[in-house]
């Protein structure tokens, strides 16, 4: 899987394209936490929507 078709996957479920690279990056830990993808195919995409800029919120 690569990061247009996890953007088509965020669309056929959510109904609406996701406004950010970062919205994706939620989108694919999700599916990580719920096993509908594996830990390699999870790699790559965080690995390409970090070099898209995408980027995990500061912790409080």
């Amino acid at each position: 899987m690569n990061v247009h078709e996890l953007t088509m996957k965020f669309l056929q479920l959510r109904n609406y394209s996701p406004e950010s690279v970062n919205e994706l990056l939620d989108f694919t830990k999700k599916a990580y936490i719920h096993n509908d993808i594996c830990i390699s195919v999870y790699r790559n995409l965080v690995r390409e929507l970090e070099a898209q800029g995408a980027e995990v919120p500061e912790s409080l």
